[in-house]
């Protein structure tokens, strides 16, 4: 199936004796149809449900494809990655294996700067290069969209490149990439530790010519002590209304700075992490309908003890997102399923939240949800297909890729 030919223009495309999750919010649990088939035309899903229910028309000289009943899933998205990045910092883990604070991995040149240095020096090729291995590991575990931040070049011209070489990436591949702007990551050092005069920066010069450019879909910021306050991440994201563009935002991981508030209260896509975040917060999400990105691979890595409330999410009905986090420091993790197995068994999350976090509400976290995240009509023909005989099993496995062929825009 993977080496399928491509169909011609108007063509309908069928994908038939399968069995489908479809992740319809309108369905119980995962939207499972037994004996389900799928059918495409020009990219987009025209139908999806019971193949003795498919209209006749839709067979009528259709390209089949027998699934011989293996699963679909939408495509998967992983929803919050720092992609784009130079080298790793693999010295850094093995300081802090040895014993070595953050304060002194620092001193050593480690941390986020270390990062800053290294894109900073690197061309807009290199970028590139360095991060399609990543990419692909990402889309061999059958991932359809993903999302790309900025945040380690902390100036002008380097936050551009750093956003051109992600959208670079959805050229290089058959996916879908979105970019967010994260300038108000970190502190560059030469801002010397004025964090006022950097968010100006950001908000009043950076952030407008990102967007006029057309270099993001969403801005993001990281509120917290050792970054910024949430005063400060207001600033940038009345810069983003006034650019028109949505928000995001990194959240209550390493304490409660009301960061799930703040984010509510600018309706924002998402906030993620949440580690510290309380019920207040998770009300004002709930409310806002902002989405809650759990990121297990961070807080395995920094070997974090207190675990995001899950149970509050669920008490106040506020949706969650699953996401690899993936970036040099501190989630060096490019696979989607090992994620998701991670948020079951650190976090408790069921089989069925996470999967709807990798689809259904992934594309939500992202301002997708009309245009991909489940299988049905209208949406992007992005499909995950199994060789599994239940869909825990996405979950369960752990170093095993059980995808048997994936799916982008019909091809």
């Amino acid at each position: 199936m993977a080496g399928e030919s491509k169909s011609r223009a108007g063509e309908v495309r069928l994908w038939r004796n399968a069995r489908l999750a479809t992740m319809a919010e309108s369905s119980a649990g995962l939207g499972v149809v037994e004996h389900g088939a799928i059918a495409v035309r020009n990219g987009r899903i025209l139908y999806g449900g019971p193949e003795a229910d498919m209209p006749a028309a839709l067979r009528e000289g259709a390209e089949a494809t027998d699934c011989e009943g293996r699963w679909i899933t939408p495509g998967l998205i992983d929803c919050h990655t720092h992609l784009v990045h130079v080298g790793n910092r693999a010295n850094e883990f093995e300081m802090r294996l040895a014993g070595a604070t953050y304060e002194e991995v620092a001193k050593a040149g480690g941390g986020i700067v270390s990062s800053v240095k290294a894109l900073r020096a690197a061309s807009e090729d290199e970028l590139v290069a360095q991060s399609l291995p990543r990419l692909d590991a990402l889309i061999a575990e059958g991932v359809a969209t993903v999302e790309i931040k900025s945040g380690y070049g902390l100036d002008l011209e380097n936050e551009k490149k750093s956003l051109r070489a992600a959208r670079r990436l959805g050229g290089e591949r058959p996916v879908t990439v979105r970019t967010t702007f994260l300038g108000a990551h970190a502190l560059p050092p030469e801002a010397k530790g004025d964090k006022d005069a950097f968010i100006d920066l950001v908000a009043n010069e950076i952030l407008p010519a990102v967007a006029a450019e057309g270099l993001a879909d969403a801005v993001d910021g990281f509120c917290e002590g050792i970054a910024f306050w949430p005063e400060q991440i207001s600033r940038v994201f009345d810069a983003a209304k006034a650019a028109g563009l949505p928000v995001k935002l990194h959240a209550d991981q390493l304490s409660n700075l009301h960061g799930a508030e703040l984010a509510a209260r600018y309706g924002a896509l998402s906030a993620d992490h949440l580690e510290y975040a309380d019920e207040a917060g998770a009300v004002a999400m709930a409310k806002a309908g902002t989405v809650a990105t759990i990121l297990p691979g961070a807080y395995y890595f920094i070997r974090e003890t207190k675990k995001p409330p899950i149970a509050l999410f669920r008490q106040h009905g506020v949706r969650m997102a699953v996401a690899t986090d993936n970036n040099p420091g501190t989630s060096p993790l490019t696979s989607l399923l090992l994620t998701m197995n991670m948020a079951a068994t650190l976090f408790g999350l069921t089989v069925d939240e996470c999967l709807a976090g990798v689809t259904r509400e992934a594309a939500r976290a992202l301002g997708l949800l009309g245009q991909t995240g489940t299988l049905e009509a209208g949406k992007s023909a992005d499909l995950a297909i199994w060789d599994v005989e239940r869909p825990a099993e996405l979950v369960y496995r752990m170093g095993f890729n059980p995808l048997h062929a994936r799916i982008w825009r019909g091809q």
